[in-house]
């Protein structure tokens, strides 16, 4: 009996250390066992110290997964080599790509030595210096995009760094001791990279940190809200606003009603001051999308970005002041009774203004307010208030505007009004001429003090000593002493 139990339990050992199949620490994703990897891999230096080297028939999967992350970790110089000739380039390249595969098809979890190591491999590949800028000034729609020559690998690199993040088999809590608050910052500064390709893939990815690093939301929040004020208050140029903004599209989209005072405060102090750049074209219609769904998530924050608006209103800028109409029609789509009483004196101040524009673009841009079945309902049940703001603005087009087009379409609001309220019209008309009566009488009598001036003065002989009164100084007045 005692022979047939030792016996059992030699063959066991035997099967144990033979190295065979059923051995869990053989077991390794198919593309990480290629042959043509391992023979790249036994000429790279091996990723730890140990103290006694591993044969080659016993390596797990984590040092096999570790060494190609070492062979990845080498940088090249791409603006100095110009070429993808060379055979360390081309053979990191591959590695990468394999790297990726284990990555998207590994069944077993990846251990804490391998996510942190993925992890450095991404901050020595990703985390780098921008030369300084080619152009001077802001970015501008004619600025030619700029092509980072290393993104032959980059690319790898975000498409491994997306798998890693998406993947189920990366524990999310190993990995968040590693992609910490600091790793975050430094992909947010990556943002402002000029190659358009990065900006894109870092769209992807921060999306997806975003939504499965919930520990780390709120200071994501908070570093883009940095990132802004930067480029509001001090920068004059960045590149990714626009990517972040449409990350930030789908997370305000994802805000839970009502909505908590830290989300109203990006809005007023971090989205809306986003309008003041002069570069603000190129991203405008990402921020118009992220402000519409703050409104839908809480209609009362139309008065908020009206008011936002008007402060940030253009001046000079034509085709800005063009596209702040666009978005103020929008806004306004979204606007409720309520909401529009309280801001429409000084908004309609301003379209009165846009409507006798120097730039016949943004008077017909404004008339067209009018074509909008919903704002058209808010004016006719307020023509009251209305109505004697802009009428002089639509008179004045009907006299002296030069452009037919807005001549025409001019006419056909005053018709509007005239069909909503033929009396209101009227006394608007009559309080117009009454007013030009006056303004005529003001110009005339300032013309007649001029002409009398000018005469004067040509009675007059002109010397060439003359003389300055010099008032006499006054003695310093003292304060009464206090009782």
């Amino acid at each position: 009996m005692w022979k047939q139990f030792l016996g059992k339990i030699s063959q066991k050992s035997l099967k144990s250390g033979s190295g065979g199949r059923g051995s869990p620490l053989q077991k390794s994703p198919p593309s990480c066992g290629a042959n043509g990897a391992e023979a790249e891999l036994r000429a790279s230096p091996p990723p730890q110290a140990s103290a006694v080297a591993a044969a080659p028939g016993s390596e797990t999967r984590e040092d096999v997964f570790l060494r190609k992350l070492n062979v990845c970790c080498v940088v090249f110089d791409f603006a100095a080599e110009r070429g993808r000739d060379s055979p360390e380039v081309e053979r990191k390249r591959q590695v990468l790509v394999s790297l990726v595969d284990c990555v998207s098809g590994a069944e077993e979890p990846l251990t804490e030595a391998m996510i942190s190591a993925c992890v450095r491999m991404f901050a020595i590949n990703l985390f780098r210096i921008f030369p300084p800028k080619l152009h001077s000034g802001g970015a501008t729609d004619e600025d030619e995009p700029f092509f980072d020559p290393s993104w032959y690998h980059l690319q790898v690199v975000y498409e491994l760094l997306l798998r890693f993040v998406m993947s189920p088999v990366v524990d999310v809590k190993v990995s968040r001791k590693y992609m910490d608050n600091s790793f975050i910052s430094r992909l947010l500064d990556l943002f402002d990279s000029d190659d358009p390709r990065e900006r894109e893939c870092l769209k992807t990815v921060l999306h997806r940190i975003y939504g499965k690093f919930m520990g780390n939301r709120s200071f994501i929040r908070k570093a883009v809200s940095n990132i802004f004020y930067r480029f509001v208050f001090e920068a004059d140029h960045y590149n990714g606003i626009a990517e972040l903004l449409e990350v930030f599209g789908s997370v305000i989209s994802g805000f839970a009603k009502p909505l908590k005072e830290e989300h109203k405060l990006f809005l007023w102090k971090a989205l809306i001051p986003l309008h003041k750049p002069k570069t603000a074209g190129v991203y405008l219609p990402q921020l118009t999308y992220c402000i519409t769904q703050f409104i839908e998530k809480e209609p009362k924050l139309t008065g908020t970005v009206i008011r936002g608006l008007l402060k940030y209103w253009p001046v000079t800028n034509s085709q800005k002041e063009m596209m702040f109409l666009g978005e103020l029609e929008e806004v306004l789509e979204l606007t409720e009774m309520a909401d529009f009483q309280k801001c429409v004196v000084p908004l309609f101040r301003r379209i009165a203004q846009c409507l006798n524009g120097s730039h016949f673009q943004v008077a017909e841009r404004a008339l067209f307010l009018w074509n909008n079945k919903h704002l058209f309902d808010l004016i006719s049940q307020n023509r009251q208030i209305i109505l004697p703001i802009i009428y002089p603005a639509l008179e004045r087009n009907a006299r002296w505007h030069w452009n037919q087009s807005v001549l025409n379409v001019t006419m056909n609001v005053r018709k509007m009004f005239f069909d909503m309220d033929e009396r209101l019209l009227l006394t608007c008309e009559t309080n117009f001429q009454e007013e030009e009566k006056r303004r005529a009488a003001s110009e005339e009598r300032r013309r007649l003090v001029w002409e009398r001036l000018e005469r004067n003065a040509a009675f007059q002989s002109v010397t060439g000593d003359i003389g300055f009164v010099v008032p006499p100084t006054s003695a310093p007045l003292v304060a009464p002493a206090m009782t």
